[in-house]
């Protein structure tokens, strides 16, 4: 599964009072997540404070506000706060749920460094002071090997302040919101969550519906006070060190509607009309970590007569109309590893998955608004998981549940193009494991001169059932293991829609050898469409308005065009969609805005077409 890990920091109110979040923790472990909780501790330390019958101190800074005072005699207290009652609670919580856990206060070990922040400026008694003994400051460094070695063999890992400064040879307090948006930064986390009490920032304190949900650089905050002032500024620190997505998370819940999100571009002002595809592409959704993003598309896609729903699948599904002549546009909503923060410079946008294919997708999820759906029609938008992947899952259950008449697949075509077919893929898993023998023997072959021997005998007999076929050799593995050696390979091949459905029975894989065995991975056959059908009729049509001349197309890549199709007889099926699909899967994905509009604007003209043929006009 991919890198996915998700820093949610806690306030020590939903620790200590809100047992659901330690479930919902377990629901991102239980979807492949890692998680690394950053505990807050105001709630503890004040308990600390009353078991001890102890007044806790404050300093009042010349502002007015009031903050604790982190003394070096007070420090001790606090720190036994942090690890008897937070991470005590918080750990007690987890592993209660059947989760592994390693907790520790950040400082331990210098795992967790800073720096003891400038003498502070303070009013006592009416008067100007300046506190030097204050152990608070700000955050240094982490010691992320051993942080992402506790996170591979742990389900979660929880760390809290105090935090440690090495040249002053003690503890030092530190925000827990900065340490949580530091860390996030540092671990290169997919997604930073603060989780509070209220849903998100409110415009009205006492109004849980007046959730701000969404934040942009700039933005004037006037309702922001308090404790969520901090939460604000943490998120700006983490937002300005390159996490890919952030948000306020609340009630005491991820899952909850109560969000508010910060982006890195622009306020859009009156001009949403790309509003949508920047938000969609900051969200980091590598494949099996596609939630949060169906999460917000479910939030955020509010039309009328709209009805949205995640699937068992995991897809993101919204269905407009009831009549009996379904559209699907079908999208895929996961990407390739490796998300980098999106950038908007005005003319386009760069981001992981903008091409491949959210771009795409993002258009589909706008039809929603601008088609009128006719009475005999039904739109269905849905935005397939695991589509980067051999498994496919979103697209089976769609193959198996969600029957259509046509399907528009969204894929980059570029805005000129309409792609007609794919080739398919042919993927096998290749093992040749046998005892050790001294390679210096007498007609000695290793298990990797054997698999690759192997390999081109596969690759032989698959071009004489498709001569048009390609192959790629795309990983190898080789272990050592109590005198048995092995070698692994898996071995891809793009196959051309001439072989047809059933081309990996002509292929014999079982007579390779008595230490060779050969797994197929996926068998997903080719697929063209015809250029007569009334779908591609609808685009043509659409082209022509536009003024310009249909260019079609036959890739050779795959894509959930060819899943539908190994059941699916009949259903006529083209992909489009904006953007170069030679930037699939490359660190310089990028889109052109106004490429994306006017994709956007044939594809509705596209979609009225067809609708208006199945009426008979």
């Amino acid at each position: 599964m991919a890198d996915n890990l998700h820093v949610v920091k806690l306030g020590s109110g939903t620790i200590l009072g809100q047992p659901d979040i330690f479930s919902e923790i377990g629901g991102l472990v239980g979807r492949g997540s890692r998680v690394l909780v950053v505990a807050g501790g105001a709630e503890g330390i004040r308990r600390q404070y009353e078991r001890l019958g102890r007044e806790m101190p404050f300093l009042t800074l010349p502002s007015g506000d009031e903050v604790r005072y982190c003394s070096p005699e007070e420090m001790p207290i606090i720190r036994d706060a942090y690890r008897e009652i937070i991470l005590e609670e918080a750990a007690s919580a987890l592993r209660a749920r059947g989760l592994s856990v390693f907790a520790q206060v950040g400082g331990d070990n210098g795992v967790v460094k800073g720096t003891k922040a400038k003498p502070l400026k303070a009013i006592r008694d009416g008067k100007p002071v300046i506190v030097r003994d204050s152990l608070f400051g700000g955050y240094a460094g982490s010691h992320t090997a051993f942080i992402r070695s506790a996170l591979d063999a742990y389900d979660v890992v929880i760390l809290s302040p105090p935090i440690y400064d090495p040249e002053l040879g003690d503890y030092i307090n530190i925000d827990a919101d900065v340490l949580a948006a530091h860390l996030a930064s540092d671990l290169g986390a997919q997604h930073l969550r603060f989780v509070t009490g209220t849903p998100g920032i409110l415009t009205d304190v006492d109004d849980p519906g007046s959730t701000v949900r969404h934040v942009y650089p700039g933005d004037d905050l006037p309702w922001v006070k308090g404790r969520m002032k901090q939460k604000v500024r943490a998120a700006g620190v983490a937002l300005a060190q390159g996490t890919a997505d952030v948000a306020i998370s609340g009630p005491h819940t991820l899952e909850g509607r109560g969000k508010t999100w910060f982006w890195n571009f622009p306020h859009p002002g009156d001009d949403r009309r790309t509003e949508l595809l920047s938000q969609v592409t900051r969200i980091a959704s590598a494949s099996y970590d596609e939630r949060e993003l169906a999460s917000f598309l479910l939030d955020e896609i509010r039309y009328p007569s709209v009805k949205g729903q995640i699937d068992e699948a995991g897809n993101i599904v919204f269905r407009k109309g009831n009549g009996p002549h379904t559209l699907l546009l079908l999208g895929h909503i996961d990407t390739v590893p490796y998300q980098w923060q999106a950038k908007n410079d005005g003319e386009g946008l760069t981001g992981r998955g903008v091409v491949d294919a959210k771009g795409s997708f993002v258009n589909f999820v706008h039809m929603l608004e601008e088609v009128d759906v006719p009475e005999h029609g039904t739109l269905l938008v849905v935005g397939a998981v695991e589509e980067e992947v051999s498994s496919s899952k979103g697209a089976l259950f769609v193959r198996d549940h969600y029957p259509a008449d046509a399907v528009i697949i969204g894929e980059p075509s570029g805005e000129d193009n309409l792609t007609l077919g794919y080739y398919g893929l042919f993927k096998l898993a290749i093992t040749v494991s046998r005892k050790q023998t001294h390679t210096a023997a007498k007609d000695s072959v290793s298990v990797i001169d054997e698999l690759y021997q192997v390999v081109e005998t596969i690759r032989e007999r698959v071009r004489t059932i498709d001569p048009n076929s390609l192959s790629s050799l795309i990983d190898i593995a080789h272990r050592h293991d109590q005198g048995v050696l092995t070698a692994e390979g898996t071995l891809n091949f793009r196959i051309s829609p001439a072989a047809g459905k059933h081309y990996e029975g002509q292929v014999a894989l079982d007579d390779l050898g008595e230490d060779v065995r050969v797994n197929v991975l996926r068998a997903t056959p080719g697929y063209a469409n015809p250029r007569s059908d009334a779908l591609v009729k609808s685009f043509v049509r659409a082209f022509a308005r536009a003024g310009k001349q249909v260019h079609y197309l036959k890739k050779r890549g795959t894509s959930d065009m060819n899943t539908l199709a190994t059941t699916w007889e009949g259903v006529p099926m083209v992909a489009y969609g904006p953007g170069d699909s030679n930037l699939d899967h490359t660190d310089h994905e990028y889109l052109h805005f106004a490429e994306a509009l006017s994709a956007r604007s044939i594809l509705k003209d596209a979609v009225d077409e067809w609708f208006r043929l199945q009426g008979g006009e």
